[in-house]
């Protein structure tokens, strides 16, 4: 009997610990990350507040990085971990087209980004 309270009680601290650091609030951008692409590869939004909802599906630890034309960078999540996920809140970007990223050692050139259209 105490093995089976045992194990009952284990099966519960484990259901409540869950994959995912957080819900996805309504109105985000939910954005997938894995090795090594974001899903969806293209996000238009409106000019005001962004707010992201990112997933981590991948293996390995991922962030997202919004960057300019020019090629700077206007805004980055924090690394998320395997199996996590985040809020990502962006203040308002002006319209135009940016290019997202991870910017983790060999992210990038493995083809994860993505374009960020702001009408």
């Amino acid at each position: 009997m105490k093995t089976l309270t045992v194990a009952v009680a284990v099966i519960a601290l484990l259901a409540g610990c869950g994959g995912s650091g957080t819900s996805q609030p309504a109105g985000s951008i939910k954005v997938t990350m894995t090795e090594y692409k974001f899903d969806p590869p293209t996000i238009s939004a409106p000019n005001g507040k962004l707010v992201f909802y990112l997933v981590n599906a991948g293996s390995t630890s991922h962030d997202l990085i919004i960057r300019d034309s020019s090629n700077n960078r206007v805004s980055g999540s924090e690394l998320v971990s395997a199996g996590d996920s985040i809020v990502f809140n962006v203040d308002s970007i002006p319209a135009g087209t940016y290019t997202y990223i991870c910017d983790q050692p060999g992210h990038e050139a493995s083809g994860m980004k993505g374009t960020l259209t702001i009408s």
